[in-house]
């Protein structure tokens, strides 16, 4: 831990407001400024790294609002990251049954992607709905473990066919939607969880960065980037993930191809909890002599797809990497009468929910909202306490149901309160959490949750059959 960090803690208590768990609990320890004392208090010998200090890691969020609300700049994550690994390194939360889970989750399936594509495609079987009824009324289900048997209901859907089935290794926009030299050339990240529950997002994404005028390249069979090690106090192999991710592109060019890194102007993600790590590289790797350099270079090029695509055609700036340019085929769609592609003349209303490490972490706040107030045929209407977690948080909702489900109901009074069609949010794990609850809420059960880009790619689509 650096504790120069630590010693950046002034104790103004302005974090607290921003906390949910202080929030639920009015528990100085559940709050950032007492989470961050208790870290000072075993740096200093002052207290024993034990079991309750582990559990209260555990407990936070890790929404990332305190770094927001945090005037000397504290970076928290840094802090969280460590003290989970000091617990997990310790044991102190260690069961039989928690480290098989642990071992099979983050160090066997996050680390080997044909393997989690793999036992995607077994479990999209088992998704089938009369295949999933038979299992269930034959009793074969009663085979599993009851935890996963108290998990499957919620499990998130399989999306095949993945990404490296819907998107080439390198497309260029046709002269239709782009004439001349391309704009810029970016690569793509098609994650993990992202690639294989919601693998129509990255296909989206490519549409957009190419009716932007992009170039886009896409790496085959991508490793997970390592967020979920990372946030999960698995820093070793969280390093070892983001190697991986550094070597797959290639980044100094010294494979003759498409993949080099240095031959894109950016590495584009489009998931808010793993563009937040993929940002942070070189601190994370700021020890390894072979990848410092490297990481550093990397966190410069990563973007979040909303932020680059507002920067290119939504914000009026100048293209990345070419001087004034004609109009793409997205800043022609952005640019038409708000309602002029609406169906059936009617207009939808729309609203966003941020993703905690997308606003907290990337500081990618603005850019989503304004994409979506362009969009043609939607109504974008406010959603209160938009930057507060829904509940996701990773694994949270598996770690931590109560205060989760908890933190889900606050949500989704303000999502009745604003009446959307379509809620907006870019993460999957948000995306998955919001689909489930408004799918079990009679009030928001007709609530289409949709990753922004998909709504910009089918107003392309829109588009072209107008």
């Amino acid at each position: 831990m650096d504790y120069s960090v630590v010693q950046q803690c002034m104790h103004c208590g302005l974090c607290l407001p921003t906390c949910p768990t202080f929030v639920e609990t009015g528990r100085e320890r559940s709050s950032p400024r007492g989470r961050i004392a208790l870290m000072r208090s075993i740096a200093d010998g002052e207290l024993p790294l034990s079991r309750e200090f582990a559990e209260e890691m555990d407990y936070c969020v890790g929404c990332l609002a305190c770094q927001t609300a945090c005037p000397a700049g504290v970076q928290y994550v840094s802090l969280l990251e460590k003290g989970r690994a000091a617990s997990e390194n310790a044991g102190l939360l260690d069961t039989p049954m928690r480290q098989v889970y642990r071992w099979l989750g983050l160090r066997l399936l996050m680390t080997r992607p044909w393997l989690l594509r793999l036992v995607a495609r077994g479990v999209a079987v088992q998704q089938i709905p009369w295949i999933r009824r038979t299992l269930y009324k034959i009793g074969a289900m009663r085979l599993a473990p009851k935890t996963l048997r108290d998990l499957e209901p919620s499990a998130p859907p399989i999306d095949a066919p993945f990404s490296d089935a819907r998107i080439k290794t390198v497309e260029t926009p046709p002269a239709e939607w782009w004439s001349g030299k391309p704009r810029a050339r970016v690569a793509v990240l098609t994650g993990c969880v992202q690639d294989i529950s919601f693998a129509r997002v990255n296909r989206a994404t490519v549409d957009v960065l190419l009716a932007a005028g992009c170039e886009v390249v896409t790496p085959r069979s991508q490793p997970c980037c390592g967020s979920l090690h990372a946030h999960n106090g698995d820093l070793d192999q969280a390093k070892e993930q983001a190697r991986r991710t550094l070597d797959m592109f290639d980044w100094q060019g010294l494979r003759a191809g498409p993949l080099a890194f240095d031959s894109v102007d950016a590495v584009i993600s489009n998931a808010g909890g793993c563009g937040s790590h993929l940002r942070h590289y070189a601190d994370l790797l700021a020890d390894d002599p072979n990848y410092a350099t490297r990481a550093k270079a990397w966190d410069a090029k990563v973007r979040d797809v909303q932020e680059f695509v507002w920067q290119v055609v939504g914000g009026g700036q100048q293209a990345v990497g070419s001087e004034a340019t004609p109009q793409s085929r997205l800043e022609r769609v952005l640019t038409r009468e708000p309602s002029a592609l609406a169906a059936g003349g009617a207009t939808k209303r729309v609203t966003y929910d941020a993703s905690c490490h997308l606003c907290h972490g990337q500081k990618v706040v603005s850019q989503p909202i304004e994409l979506l107030k362009r969009v043609p045929g939607y109504q974008f209407v406010p959603l209160a306490e938009s930057d507060w977690c829904c509940g996701a948080a990773g694994v949270y909702t598996i770690t931590q149901p109560e205060q989760a489900g908890k933190l889900l109901s606050r949500k989704l009074g303000h999502l009745q309160a604003a009446a959307p069609d379509v809620l907006a949010t870019a993460n999957p794990g948000c995306m998955h959490q919001l689909n489930l609850a408004c799918r079990d809420d009679a009030s928001l059960a007709n609530v289409r949750v949709a990753h922004p880009m998909e709504l910009l790619a089918e107003a392309c689509r829109a588009s072209d059959a107008s």
